[in-house]
């Protein structure tokens, strides 16, 4: 099936179906005892335990097993600012994929509105009834704002995907690519082009993990610190990467460089400068849904391990691997962030997963559900001996 039948073929769905989503209760009510247990007069009952202690909405409704799928529809896929309720196919998806892989009753909130004080007052005011808010497609760089005061101000896990499932499931990659090439990850040059929330998500976390040497890359070349046009987050990462103080353009960094990871746009790597890295390259190229290079150029470039968001390509580097099980895992956990440690955990249990990688082979399939279950329990173990899981 080509594209333009799956557009056609996606479209005819969403009709038929009128979105992807519908609510089903977990009790019947047939008789007027259901209806005075699930309803009044007998739901007061519940009402007062929670009210003489909070904690106690965990037992008596399904506040633990909810996470809010909240987007201000400002960088939605490939498609870019087109609002919160074009956003919301998106978003339903998402929502899709936690039931399916994770067991987690997730809900699209699409908000009208792309101000940073008021969704995070928006997200606060609504935070009761979920245990969990994933923040999806929300622009760099208000989207860290928003995530590091919703962190700091609720007691419930917060995670912005687009940033920290990325970078879990590239870390995990990397791990299985840097076996296959026997190559320690703190001896190799890592170049990320892209310096939005993903890329900068992605060299915190290979430097979490024992990166030393990673630049990264935006439109302009190699971000430097002295750049008056970065913000502070872009800034921020200029100044903890690049040890060795490159200056250039992605041609200059390429050069011996071993990683290759890009969350950027269609065809900016040429087979070029993936024939001017070391032996043994490793090549993501993440941009959807045309990758910085096709995986046949990078390998005819020389690049021995190439991987791409795609599905009709080998190694699909994928965060529905990610998020469904750092959500089960941190509700079970009843955790009230997810740490560092934990992504990291994640990434090392998505990475086990594959017990002798191969070239065309670095990370399970996107719909082994075995995944999220080892995600969810190596995340929990993560929170409760507070170290990463191995």
């Amino acid at each position: 099936m080509n594209i333009e039948e799956i557009k056609q073929k996606a479209l005819e769905l969403h009709e038929k179906n009128q979105g992807k989503l519908e609510v089903v209760s977990k009790v019947k009510v047939n008789d007027a005892m259901d209806l005075a247990l699930a309803y009044t007069p007998g739901v007061a009952e519940p009402c007062k335990k929670i009210h003489e202690d909070n904690e106690l909405a965990y037992k008596y409704t399904n506040k633990g097993n909810m996470v809010a799928v909240v987007t201000d529809g400002s960088a939605v896929l490939g498609l870019g600012n087109i609002g919160g309720i074009a956003g919301m196919p998106v978003m339903e998806g998402k929502s899709v994929l936690f039931k399916e892989f994770g067991n987690v009753d997730a809900f699209p909130i699409c908000l009208n509105t792309q101000d940073t004080e008021e969704i995070i007052r928006t997200v606060k005011a609504i935070s009761p009834s979920f245990g969990g808010i994933n923040l999806e497609d929300i622009a760099a760089p208000r989207c860290f704002e928003i995530e590091k005061r919703l962190i700091e101000e609720l007691d419930i896990p917060v995670f912005h995907d687009d940033q920290h499932g990325t970078a879990v499931i590239v870390l995990s990659a990397v791990i299985n690519a840097l076996r296959i090439v026997k190559k320690d990850i703190s001896d190799v040059k890592i170049v990320i082009s892209g310096a939005g929330a993903a890329g900068i998500a992605i060299s915190n976390l290979l430097t979490l993990a024992g990166a030393k040497n990673n630049l990264i890359l935006n439109s302009r070349g190699i971000i430097d610190p002295d750049d008056e046009k970065l913000d502070e987050a872009r800034r921020e990462i200029a100044r903890t990467t690049n040890p060795n103080k490159v200056k250039g353009d992605l041609k200059t960094a390429m050069e011996n460089a071993d990683i290759f990871i890009g969350v950027s746009a269609p065809g900016i790597l040429t087979k070029e400068m993936v024939s001017s890295m070391n032996h043994d390259a490793i090549v993501l190229a993440m941009a959807n849904p045309v990758p910085e290079i096709y995986p046949d150029e990078a390998k005819e470039a020389g690049a021995r391990v190439v991987g791409t968001g795609r599905s009709d390509y080998p190694n699909q580097v994928n965060n529905v691997l990610v998020f469904p099980g750092i959500f089960r895992g941190a509700l079970d956990a009843k955790a009230d962030k997810i740490t560092d440690d934990m992504k990291l955990s994640a990434a090392y249990a998505i990475a086990h997963m594959v017990e002798q990688p191969v070239e065309g082979r670095i990370l399970p399939e996107a719909f082994n559900k075995d995944v999220a279950r080892n995600v969810a329990n190596a995340v929990k173990k993560s929170w409760e001996e507070k170290k990463v899981i191995k």
